[in-house]
């Protein structure tokens, strides 16, 4: 269990405070209809200068005078920066990753951006490619005295600003999910984010203790200067209780070893249950299974959502 004075330590080690919030100067670039809902390809701003490509799907039907539930979706990593927001949007990628349109056919109004060093987020200056310049930007926020991880909060926060602004949006109902390193992004924004009143978290919890034992190279949002050992992932989702939390995991994935996943989950269900709220929060491990959002999780996820976003 994380010591008193966790969260502030959190913040310290993610790089301090957040900016003051300037203008989302939301900009329409294009919009494409598809069948029961329109995607509109937006930017928006996160800090001056600094626009983040996304998605919006809108379901068909929904409008400002019908709105509907909100979900942010993060995308996953998987070597592939070039996907980024357009696989959760259906434009490309895997369809077992399609989550975006998924829930928007289930009556959402979903937002997928860009990450940064993912999709449109690549080097402006053309001169790295892939990992080499998300390794540029991890280390140029490292010598800032911040982390990648401090970048993608403050954006996704930005994300939740733009969603809970749309008229077709029930502001007060929003959540969010994320696969693989779009789970990362969901247990790291969830602490600063009470917006987000729902949050699905699929196949990532790598603990420090097991990424040392295993001499794992993880996805850099993961490493936070500073919190370990006296805090680890699991205490960092854990600052999410009381806001409902469902977690999925397969036993076999490799990139969360299910002994350490078995005792975060202990960990944030004690936190849950310190707070009277164990029933917000729910974890899931599918037997024999990997790194896949499969048919049973996207299930639980559907059931998990209309449990906490529509009822």
């Amino acid at each position: 269990m994380a010591s008193a004075d966790f969260r502030d330590r959190l913040l310290r080690g993610l790089g301090g405070d957040w900016p003051a919030r300037c203008p989302l100067n939301v900009e329409l670039r294009e919009r494409i209809s598809k069948p029961g809902y329109t995607i509109e390809s937006v930017y928006f701003e996160a800090e001056p200068n600094d626009r983040i490509p996304a998605m919006l799907l809108i379901p068909d039907g929904v409008t400002a005078a019908s709105p509907a539930p909100g979900i942010c979706v993060w995308h996953e990593h998987a070597g592939q920066w070039h996907l980024g927001k357009s696989e959760p949007a259906g434009l490309a990628g895997n369809p077992m990753h399609h989550t975006g349109v998924a829930l928007a056919q289930q009556g959402y109004v979903v937002l997928c951006p860009d990450a940064l060093c993912f999709g449109e987020r690549s080097d402006p200056t053309g001169r790295l490619k892939g990992g080499e310049y998300e390794r540029f930007e991890f280390l140029r926020y490292v010598v800032q005295g911040k982390c990648m991880a401090w970048k993608n909060i403050l954006d996704m926060r930005r994300a939740v600003d733009l969603l809970s602004s749309r008229p077709e949006v029930r502001s007060d109902q929003l959540g969010c999910y994320g696969f693989s390193m779009g789970s990362t992004h969901c247990w790291l924004v969830g602490p600063w984010e009470p917006r987000l009143k729902c949050i699905v978290a699929t196949c990532c919890l790598p603990t420090y203790k097991a990424i040392h034992r295993e001499h794992m190279l993880h996805c850099f949002p993961n490493f936070i200067p500073g919190i370990f050992p006296d805090g680890d992932t699991p205490d960092i989702a854990a600052l999410i209780a009381p806001r409902a939390l469902l977690m999925n995991f397969g036993e076999t994935d490799r990139g969360s070893p299910i002994d350490e996943v078995r005792a975060g989950i202990q960990i944030i269900q004690r936190a849950y249950d310190s707070m009277h709220a164990g029933d917000k929060f729910e974890s899931f491990i599918e037997l024999q299974t990997g790194h896949v959002f499969s048919p049973t999780m996207w299930e639980k996820t559907k059931h998990w959502f209309a449990k906490h976003l529509t009822s």
